[in-house]
């Protein structure tokens, strides 16, 4: 079985293509593109119409892609901004009729749980008790698992475009702004930090986005370049680039190696958070995975 998979979210539209015979499995094929639904028009819960454009552009540029594969199955799942937004109606309707296909909205729980099954699809069992962390643009998922089952799960409106249009950040990002998100994502993921407590929770688990970044300019390597199914990231690692990051601006970020364009804004303040889930809960140990959302979908497909 050969299957399309595009996750709509709010900085980016990424394409998976993949298929299954048995239980094996093999991608054929990932992109993305920007599409920036989390631009200034995010703060009024709306898809601006430059942003819709930005996304019909993608769709139809995956579906050239997409095309050339022919897949069986095409699954069209749309994330944070999309649920929120004032406009999503019209805003499906252009989307459907410049590509035909139905963009299913996923509530935050529903992706929170695909989530898990992209991780499980990397991961097949989690040895001990887990926190796992997608950090969108629109929102964060969290979730506690061991083995095979989740524990805990949430999903909240603290995603790194929301956060960025809401706190206008100094560049470079000052010592009072950097306590100020550290506060605020207590106020919306404490539930998240006392289970993990509870739970004895020893591992993050990093899915894609920031993590793909943060492991990228520690490995010294362009962003794509490489592929990762699961890998260690070191404390000592982390913090370095934590520091370096916290005391950078805008135009040095830019440059460095390992930066992903789409992240320069964003990869400050997921570091903080990550950084805060980290000092909060006692987790010792950081796995980057490029799995998520898009491979939970296929991974529910195949199952």
């Amino acid at each position: 079985m050969r299957a399309a998979i595009i996750d709509l979210g709010t900085n980016t539209c990424n394409l998976l293509i993949a298929e299954s015979s048995g239980d094996e499995y093999n991608i054929l094929h990932q992109s993305k593109h920007l599409v920036r639904l989390g631009d200034n028009k995010i703060r009024e819960s709306e898809i601006s119409s430059e942003a819709t454009q930005r996304t019909i552009n993608a769709f139809q540029h995956h579906k050239q892609i997409i095309d050339r594969f022919q897949p069986e199955i095409i699954r069209v799942v749309a994330t944070s901004a999309v649920r929120t937004a004032a406009n999503k109606i019209e805003f499906l309707e252009l989307l459907g009729e410049s590509t035909g296909w139905l963009v299913k909205v996923i509530t935050g729980e529903k992706e929170a749980e695909l989530i898990f099954k992209g991780v499980m699809l990397a991961f097949r069992e989690l040895k001990q008790p887990s926190l796992i962390l997608d950090i969108g643009g629109g929102s964060n998922e969290l979730i506690i698992a061991a083995g095979t089952e989740t524990i805990w799960k949430e999903s909240q409106p603290t995603g790194m475009a929301r956060i960025i249009n809401q706190f206008k950040l100094s560049n470079p990002i000052s010592k009072e702004e950097i306590i100020t998100l550290q506060n605020h994502f207590s106020k919306f993921h404490q539930a998240a930090i006392e289970n993990c407590r509870m739970k004895n929770v020893q591992t993050l688990v990093g899915c894609s986005g920031a993590f793909d970044t943060i492991a990228d300019m520690i490995d010294e390597v362009n962003p794509g370049e490489k592929t990762r199914k699961t890998q260690e990231i070191t404390m000592d690692s982390f913090y370095n680039v934590y520091n370096t990051l916290l005391k950078s601006t805008r135009e040095e970020r830019l440059v460095m190696k390992g930066m992903d364009f789409v992240r320069v804004d964003l990869i400050v303040p997921a570091v903080i958070l990550i950084e805060h889930l980290i000092s909060q809960t006692g987790i010792t140990q950081i796995i980057q995975t490029d799995f998520a959302l898009r491979e939970g979908v296929f991974y529910d497909l195949i199952q």
